[in-house]
């Protein structure tokens, strides 16, 4: 089977915060406040797929408002922090909206992340997962996390659904 085509169904975005959507490191204040980075490109994605109709949500068991902000600004308005439980909150959420599983993409990167992972139809990490999660996932990002990981998945489904529009109107996976 070639791996594009567990691509194919996929109409969610279901994302952890740390480890995909930033590189993991966190840069301590003096003040306590916990400072993450995030990168540019995966944003432009995020916003796209929005826009083009698909669900993206965000299950996280950390907190941070300005994450929130930032992922609100790319109008991403299904942000759950502070999960105990991320196989729960999706089981959740694919109940909600109806979602089969074969639908949704789970993009994780450490132990946390293995459960939910196991309920979307497609499981993905990062290249600089920890090994147990490399190994069950069924698409591994040639990206690091916060470093285009989520980039790469959502532009692989917007090009294999004709969404990812150049100035050329030229789509290609």
């Amino acid at each position: 089977m070639n791996v594009l085509e567990l691509f194919q169904p996929i109409t969610t975005f279901a994302f952890d915060v740390d480890g995909v959507l930033t590189d993991g490191s966190l840069l301590i204040l003096p003040e306590g406040e916990f400072v993450r980075r995030m990168n540019i490109k995966d944003g432009y994605a995020l916003q796209l797929a929005v826009k083009k109709g698909y669900h993206v949500v965000i299950i996280s068991g950390s907190y941070s408002a300005a994450v929130e902000q930032r992922l609100n600004s790319l109008g991403i308005d299904d942000v759950f922090q502070k999960v105990d439980d991320k196989q729960q909150k999706l089981l959740e959420y694919m109940q909600h909206h109806n979602l089969k599983k074969e639908e949704v993409l789970f993009m994780g990167d450490d132990v946390p992340d293995y459960t939910a992972m196991k309920e979307a139809g497609l499981a993905c990490c990062p290249i600089d997962a920890v090994s147990d999660i490399r190994h069950m996932a069924q698409y591994i990002s040639l990206f690091r996390g916060g470093e285009g990981c989520v980039r790469d998945v959502i532009e692989k489904v917007l090009r294999l659904h004709k969404h990812w529009e150049l100035g050329s109107g030229i789509s290609s996976v």
